[in-house]
């Protein structure tokens, strides 16, 4: 019994190991220096919680849209100077293009 315990112990230990790598997750990090990040503060930017209306109200219709996309939707309406992401009617995130 003690050798049929030590056995099986063995082999589960063995089979973690060898399954481990192969049950692994890899992502790629993408990060952006400070100095390649546009400046925020020189254009006015839709702020998170805002409704689609009131993004149109602002802004005026966007030059383009991109979605919506997943679940919750995920939409982008693009401006010259920012794009905003927008979950279900509701601003997410806004993004500043660079000047090249």
């Amino acid at each position: 019994m003690n050798q049929t315990k030590t056995l099986f112990c063995a082999l589960t230990v063995a089979t973690t190991l060898f399954a481990a790598p192969v049950a692994s997750v890899n992502a790629e990090e993408i990060a952006v220096p400070v100095g390649k990040q546009a400046d925020r503060s020189a254009v006015k930017i839709p702020r998170t919680g805002l409704s689609k209306s009131a993004v149109r109200a602002s802004w005026g219709a966007p030059a383009g849209i991109d979605g919506p996309v997943g679940e919750p939707a995920i939409t982008q309406w693009h401006y010259p100077d920012f794009i905003v992401y927008f979950e279900n009617d509701t601003v997410l995130h806004t993004v500043v293009k660079r000047k090249n």
